[in-house]
């Protein structure tokens, strides 16, 4: 992938895994976050768009409520990002 991206030497490149200590749990909620923090919106302005409780943001973010996929086509819509990023 990054010979495409015109990198020569990538004999020294490190799994992306590897550079952050994000468990798969954790993953979707910093997913959320930083497509939240891209788009410039608080939790709040996010719930206003999707319908989806504050709350509920909250504890996506920090791991403490899952994401379904009907809600993950809710926030992609609203963050203009892939729904898959949040499962």
């Amino acid at each position: 992938m990054l010979k495409t991206l015109g990198f020569v030497d990538v004999s020294e490149a490190l799994p992306w895994r590897k550079c952050f200590s994000y468990t798969d749990e954790q993953l979707p909620g910093v997913c959320l976050t930083g497509a939240r923090g891209k788009e410039g919106l608080t939790q709040k302005q996010l719930s206003e768009l999707t319908g989806i409780p504050q709350r509920h943001i909250s504890e996506m973010e920090n791991g403490k409520r899952s994401i379904g996929k009907e809600i993950a086509k809710r926030l992609s819509k609203a963050l203009n990002i892939g729904y898959k990023v949040f499962l």
